[in-house]
């Protein structure tokens, strides 16, 4: 187990210690200006377990994003700041204003021209939620004159049907919260979104049924801007490192999501 790892585990807070002064005195230089700046900031959008979700009891945001964005931040030897977006697909609205150094996001084509992606760290599929009784049994049921879908304006699913549907209507709301609302009030047919969120939302909506199909494999992967190479490098090896060790896995097993796998070694993006 790196050392890191073991300060993430909160088992070698003096080894971490030691670790810390060393990456401050002789900083990787692919991320020499994180560890001058001694901070990391990282970009997350809340409302998706996958990524980050506020704490039912506590309020507090938790979840794989910042679990991973707290190890990379220990591992570089600097602190962690999070940059908090309502939406997962909001957070690519820092670029623009330079607000954070990595992210955490699905890996989708359309976001390549905005950030560089690495490999990616955990899989699911994208699918539908409909309500007891809808005639709609099957992706294909779906794309059909008359189908109204939800999807948060600017998330993963709402590129992903941008680009596949042809008959159905998309219905864009501001957040997640949003576009499930329309389905239990009957303005929206189906919820679009990762099998996670929707195996979710299904325990919490007697009747709910989360279809078998899926439209897409997704990936979710670490993202920083454009023009940051070397760090883009320093990341993918700490995600390939983490997937090794076991990181991954644990962050997916805390966050008891279901449906969703660590991404073998080296493994493409999202199809």
């Amino acid at each position: 187990m790196t050392l890191w790892l073991a300060g993430v585990l909160g088992i070698g807070t003096q080894i971490a210690a030691v670790r810390l002064s060393h990456a401050q005195k002789a900083a990787d230089p692919r991320v020499a200006d994180l560890v001058e700046a001694r901070k990391l900031r990282v970009g997350i959008g809340l409302g998706s377990p996958a990524l980050a979700i506020k704490d039912t009891a506590s309020g507090d945001p938790r979840g794989p994003a910042l679990d991973l964005g707290r190890a990379l931040a220990a591992k570089i030897g600097v602190d962690l700041e999070p940059v908090y977006y309502a939406r997962p697909g909001a957070v690519l609205e820092g670029l623009r204003t330079n607000a954070w150094d990595v992210t955490f996001l699905v890996a989708d084509p359309a976001r390549a021209g905005e950030a560089d992606f690495s490999p990616p760290y955990m899989q699911s599929d994208f699918t539908y939620i409909v309500l007891a009784g809808s005639p709609i049994g099957s992706v294909a049921d779906a794309d059909r004159v008359g189908v109204r879908i939800a999807v948060p304006r600017g998330d993963a699913s709402d590129l992903r049907l941008t680009r596949m549907l042809k008959h159905a209507e998309l219905v864009r709301t501001g957040s997640i919260a949003a576009a499930i609302e329309l389905v239990r009030g009957g303005n929206a047919n189906a919820y679009a979104a990762p099998r996670f969120v929707l195996l979710a939302e299904a325990a919490r909506q007697p009747g709910a049924r989360v279809l078998d199909d899926h439209f897409a494999i997704i990936s979710m992967a670490a993202m920083v801007p454009k023009g940051h190479a070397r760090r883009l490098a320093y990341v993918s090896e700490f995600l390939e490192e983490a997937k090794a060790s076991g990181l991954v896995k644990q962050t997916i097993e805390r966050g008891g999501l279901r449906g969703v796998q660590v991404a073998p070694a080296g493994t493409a993006g999202s199809r």
